[in-house]
């Protein structure tokens, strides 16, 4: 094989979405068997009988990695990787959990939290590695991945037991050309993470902003609001998060991303649902948890679900 370690020979990916399909095909180029898992069989047929052309920085190029539906994915498999939206993964990790009687290692990096406690209760927390992704990555349909820039994986075991797995998923994800730091600190990570997307994503899905559009004092007041009340929930759970340095790098995206509309955004003009239960929701119920006040998160959340329910959606 050309890098994948022993460990990680099999993988599946369950979701064939712009981040899945960026995995898949540079996954299977660095050696292993990839396997799409996804309720979208028009997606899966196009990709089975178009391969995935993925445009990066190296060029473009097609990959064919294997198709299938839930059901359908049977061993071997030495990891999975949960690529849905949070609203989806715990539907999706039930399609899959008949898999568990292998014993793979199972990796979320998906936004927000609660993502790996679901894949917890089906393959075992000491089984379950989690992180964070800053890795840019566009779908065109029906086969196209784009991804150009910088990348960034901060990767962690879910409980102290699983941190043991990390090595041979981190050197797949080297061997993919990810950038990874394995972290023993990486609730924090994802906390970093968590309060980055909350500063700006439920506002451009309210506002229908795109990044230039929220670099103002109204844009940039809520946005400090958010971080401040999310690294407050973040120290009463025992963790240490900058939110000067939370709150700098949010205005670098704001400036240096003018055109970006956050992915609420593109959800709610797809009319799609959104993640907001995953993102501010899991704010504010962390902060009902232990004492500390989140008025603005939830605010953002109540608004970001009464617009979706005007559209006739419903996100609890």
């Amino acid at each position: 094989m050309n890098g994948a370690t022993p460990e990680c020979r099999h993988v599946i990916i369950i979701g064939a979405g712009a981040m899945g399909c960026l995995f898949a095909a540079r996954i299977l180029e660095a050696g292993a068997s990839v396997t799409l898992v996804d309720t979208n069989l028009q997606r899966l047929e196009a990709i089975e009988r178009l391969g995935l052309e993925l445009h990066d920085d190296s060029g473009p190029r097609t990959l064919r990695p294997l198709t299938a539906r839930a059901e359908e994915a049977s061993a071997p498999v030495d990891l999975l990787i949960l690529f849905t939206k949070g609203l989806h993964s715990a539907a999706a990790v039930r399609s899959i959990a008949h898999l568990a009687r292998f014993a793979p290692v199972a990796l979320t990096l998906q936004n927000g939290l609660g993502n790996a406690e679901i894949l917890a209760e089906a393959f075992g927390a000491e089984r379950v590695l989690k992180g964070t992704a800053h890795v840019p990555a566009d779908l065109q349909p029906p086969n196209r991945v784009l991804s150009h820039g910088f990348t960034q994986i901060d990767l962690g075991g879910h409980v102290p037991a699983a941190h043991t797995l990390t090595a041979g998923v981190a050197q797949l994800l080297r061997d993919s050309g990810f950038g990874v730091d394995v972290r023993e600190d990486i609730e924090a990570a994802i906390w970093n993470k968590l309060a980055f997307n909350a500063a700006l994503n439920a506002t451009a899905m309210i506002s229908g902003s795109c990044n230039a559009a929220m670099n103002n004092p109204a844009g940039q007041r809520i946005a400090a609001a958010v971080v401040h009340e999310t690294v407050a929930v973040a120290a009463a759970a025992g963790l240490r998060l900058d939110s000067h340095d939370i709150y700098e790098t949010v205005l670098k995206a704001l400036a240096g991303h003018p055109a970006h509309k956050a992915s609420m955004l593109q959800d709610r003009e797809a009319g799609r649902l959104t993640e907001i239960q995953f993102i501010n929701g899991a704010i504010v119920r962390a902060g009902e948890r232990y004492g500390i006040a989140t008025p603005v998160n939830a605010t953002l959340t109540d608004l970001v679900q009464l617009i979706e329910a005007t559209n006739g959606k419903s996100n609890g």
